[in-house]
């Protein structure tokens, strides 16, 4: 025991001199830091005295902090930006899913306002706006030099009111410019319709209506096709999705997965980190999952794409999503306005970082561009005749007439999914996918 106490005193008493060696450089650098604080602060008081006192016209000191704030924020990242008052109104507005405006999500690019995605049904999406546009002016006014909120706070106006932004656009070889008439935006975070056997589930958005509405979706739509049993699998569409919460994109990935790490987020210090995981319950009781995804899909639905991607739960297909793999925290401050500060980034399972990268398909489908003269060339194409279509042909009686229409029918299912293709293939493709693993499964499942 006497041992024991004595080296304890040791390894303390070693602590104690090795402290008192090294204590002195380190309190001297942090006074040092904190007098170059002190300084700087300093600085930013008589620049601000200066301004207020000495500029050619009268200025508002309130907007002189507040621009000096933003250009603070400004500084860190893309994501990362001041409030004010109005404007975090407008964003909690925005979470509950109905807000005025033009239905894009955009972020900041070498300067430039980028389009992440247009969202389905808004007045953008009906334009023309594609993910991946830049726009450079608004009503000729270029956006070069402004914050994303002093950008943002352009495109804003009156429900009704006309908008034209000059886009650039990657193969357009000169700017062109949309017009678009603003309209207050109502945001239905999941729709779901079926093709033949297959559940689609489009998610728009990440809001706080998003897993109850993909819920009571998914239950109708399972319903319409005659119960589980008759279901061959899901397509989860995030296709042009900015994200959103990422308490709703835990809640939609646990909805398909049973068990394990959903995703897991990791700040400046190890306390700063969190892990989400699955709970038990399968909204698709272990039917094959197709997730969607493009260069719009990004943030929240990144988090599920790649959390059912890396639990070999889902086929991810389509192209590379956006790669917004951080988490802004919202911080209310004083006078009514917050703060939106890039407090972490997050991981999916396997532990990549998509920052910057996003997450790669599976199968990388690319949607083809529409074809105006479609019309045209299918008009010079040749009709091709069928055996049936020739004189005399002998005709088939060995089938039944319910087996005649058995075949009909299936003819007719295999039409709709030819004009689907035509339609959207990336969708196409996965709902043929689907039908090819469930082709594959065993007859009793």
């Amino acid at each position: 025991m006497k041992k024991f106490v004595m080296a304890a005193l040791g390894g303390t008493l070693a602590g104690v001199i090795a402290t008192t060696q090294i204590a002195g450089p380190l309190i001297a650098q942090e006074t040092a830091s904190k007098a170059t604080v002190y300084e700087q602060l300093d600085l930013f008081g008589d620049v601000f005295e200066r301004i207020r006192a000495q500029y050619v016209t009268e200025v508002d000191e309130g907007d002189l902090i507040e621009a000096a704030i933003k250009g603070m924020m400004a500084s860190l990242d893309p994501h990362s930006s001041y409030l004010p008052p109005k404007d975090f109104d407008d964003m909690q507005v925005q979470t509950h899913g109905e807000f005025g405006g033009l239905g894009i999500e955009v972020t900041q690019e070498d300067g430039f306002v980028k389009v992440v995605s247009p969202m389905d049904g808004t007045p953008a999406d009906a334009a023309g706006v594609e993910a991946g546009d830049f726009i450079t002016h608004v009503d000729g006014e270029s956006l070069l030099g402004l914050d994303l909120n002093e950008a943002v706070d352009m495109m804003r106006g009156p429900i009704g009111s006309e908008i034209i932004i000059t886009v650039v656009r990657k193969g357009k070889d000169e700017p062109f410019d949309i017009s678009i008439i603003r309209d207050t935006i109502k945001l239905t975070a999941v729709r779901s319709r079926t093709e033949g056997q297959t559940v689609v589930l489009r998610v728009t958005t990440f809001n706080d209506q998003t897993y109850a509405n993909l819920k009571s979706n998914l239950e109708k739509s399972v319903e319409e096709v005659g119960g589980m049993d008759k279901v061959n699998g899901f397509v989860i569409d995030l296709r042009n999705n900015p994200g959103g919460l990422l308490t709703q994109a835990i809640k939609v990935s646990d909805a398909f997965l049973e068990s394990g790490e959903i995703v897991s987020t990791r700040g400046r210090t190890p306390q700063d980190g969190d892990r989400f995981n699955a709970t038990p319950g399968d909204l698709a009781q272990g039917k094959p999952v197709v997730v969607l995804i493009n260069g719009g899909s990004a943030s929240a639905s990144e988090i599920v794409a790649g959390a059912l991607k890396d639990h070999r739960r889902a086929v991810v297909v389509g192209t590379k999503s956006f790669g917004k793999g951080s988490v802004q925290t919202i911080m209310p401050v004083k006078g009514g306005g917050a703060m939106r500060l890039t407090t972490a980034r997050y991981y999916t399972p396997s532990g990549r970082s998509i920052q910057g990268l996003g997450v790669s398909p599976d199968i990388i489908v690319e949607q083809p561009q529409q074809n105006p003269d479609k019309d045209a060339i299918d008009s010079d194409r040749p009709a091709f005749r069928s055996e049936a279509d020739l004189r005399d042909a002998l005709n088939n009686d060995s089938y039944t007439e319910e087996e005649r229409r058995q075949i009909e029918e299936e003819r007719a299912k295999a039409e709709e999914a030819a004009k689907l293709r035509e339609e959207d293939a990336q969708l196409a493709y996965a709902v043929d996918l689907l039908k090819g693993l469930s082709a594959l499964a065993p007859k009793d499942q």
